[in-house]
């Protein structure tokens, strides 16, 4: 007889409290198996899939796409122990016990799909009666489900009429990445196939047009802050509001900079990042001013200090602004970084980050260069103590050895938390930070 299990919103670990449907992946009726994902939901962390822990009949849903739902709350019901045709046998009623919200439970999402004779299969036989772990089989729909993991690259996909099934992937084991389908886009509408499809994308068309609610006046547009944009406003407004800050900054020479990363790229090896030369600038200086590699308790009224890096670095996305987070960063040398910053980038812009890879930062980067500005005042991370911002680097007129030249300037600024430590410490920081930049062998006696 079968046992209905009643499958909740899971968890989400990292201080999360809510989730938004994004889309189902289940209908009332379907066949599910272990660990198979069964809603779309977008934290204010990421957008990921949930998988279900049970094996069975899904007998009911809660909660429509746009809504959000607490943990705690129900998201589907299934029927367990009874297979869903009669005379089919019977499946027991296990679960993974595994219910941790959309970042893989039993594997990895990337793991758990495979390609058996040239159709993907996502956890289930090929055919329509299959079993997997004496559960009953997840019957594929003449179309079949697609090698992909991210949730952006089939709205993007689905945005512009693309069928995922005529992609090869370029990713691991087959899977689709956002770069196919931009790449199959540009390909359709060079051809003219793309007639009856939205033109092809630019880097921020997956973001959703700011749609009106129903409180808006004649002429007002009004968007509501859920998501990760609540969350980034939340954050901000919480680091105004506790921490009291101060900026300090310094126009740099990044001439030799600039040459030592050539003649590192020019060696034969793996590129360095720009970025990643910072971040070991950064660890080197926070080895020297450890104070600002802190946080406050501000009820216990201590000031935590941590004896190691785990460095933050802003990244726009098209979703909006997070920050990833290279754990041990003051480890890393400038390759492992280069590599690090990538990964993390493409996770960002893919939507792939897990709450892990977001929180947990002690100081945070931000290179606002690449907006073609040359300062601001950062924003501190909360509930970290500091943030350096680096503006762009262009030529500029500067005293070189006691002549006018034209040389590489970046301005650095450093926005701090008064409470761990006094101007001389932030301003003994940023100076380190300042004079790496200008004369790299400067950390190299540091190492």
């Amino acid at each position: 007889m079968a046992q209905v299990l009643e499958f909740k919103l899971p968890d989400l670990g990292e201080g999360l409290t809510e989730a938004e449907i994004v889309r189902w992946l289940v209908e009332v009726g379907d066949v599910v198996a272990i660990d198979q994902p069964v809603v779309e939901v977008e934290t204010a962390k990421a957008m990921v899939e949930v998988p279900c822990p049970y094996g069975g009949v899904v007998t009911a849903r809660y909660g429509e796409e746009g809504t959000e739902l607490p943990v705690g709350a129900p998201l589907i019901t299934v029927a367990v122990g009874e297979r869903p045709t009669s005379g089919a046998g019977s499946a027991s009623a296990e679960s993974s016990g595994n219910v941790l919200v959309g970042y893989g439970t039993s594997e990895a999402p990337a793991r758990r799909r495979r390609v058996r004779q040239g159709r993907p299969v996502s956890g289930a036989s090929a055919s329509g009666s299959g079993e997997v772990n004496g559960q009953a089989g997840v019957p594929e729909a003449e179309d079949g489900p697609v090698p992909v993991i991210s949730p952006l690259v089939r709205r993007l996909a689905r945005q512009n009429g693309l069928d995922l099934r005529q992609l090869t992937g370029s990713g691991p084991d087959g899977l689709i990445l956002r770069a196919d389908v931009e790449n199959a886009l540009r390909a359709a509408a060079r051809s003219g196939a793309a007639e009856s499809q939205t033109p092809v994308p630019q880097p921020t068309s997956t973001a959703p047009a700011p749609q009106p609610t129903a409180t808006a006046a004649p002429g007002e547009i009004r968007t509501p802050l859920k998501g990760i944009r609540g969350a980034v406003a939340d954050k901000l407004a919480r680091s105004r509001r506790e921490i009291p800050d101060a900026t300090c900054w310094v126009d740099a020479d990044a001439t030799e900079l600039m040459r030592a990363r050539t003649a590192m790229n020019a060696a034969g090896g793996p590129k360095i990042s720009l970025l990643a030369l910072l971040a070991r600038i950064c660890t080197a200086a926070l080895a020297r001013f450890p104070e600002l590699n802190s946080t406050v308790d501000a009820e216990a009224r201590e000031v935590v200090r941590f004896d190691r890096v785990h460095l933050g670095f802003a990244a726009q996305t098209d979703r909006g602004l997070v920050v990833p987070v290279v754990r041990d960063a003051h480890a890393r040398d400038a390759e492992s970084l280069t590599a690090e910053f990538a990964r993390l980038t493409e996770a960002g812009r893919t939507g792939t980050l897990t709450p892990a890879e977001l929180t947990g930062g002690t100081f945070t980067l931000n290179n606002y260069g690449v907006f073609g500005v040359d300062g601001s005042t950062p924003i501190i991370n909360h509930p970290e103590a500091a943030m350096l911002g680096v503006g762009r680097i262009v030529p500029k007129p500067w005293v070189h050895e006691g002549e006018l030249a034209v040389r590489q300037v970046v301005q650095l600024s450093l926005t701090f938390d008064h409470r761990v430590c006094d101007g001389g410490t932030a301003g003994g920081f940023l100076r380190y930070v300042a004079d790496c930049v200008e004369q790299p062998a400067v950390l190299l006696r540091t190492l």
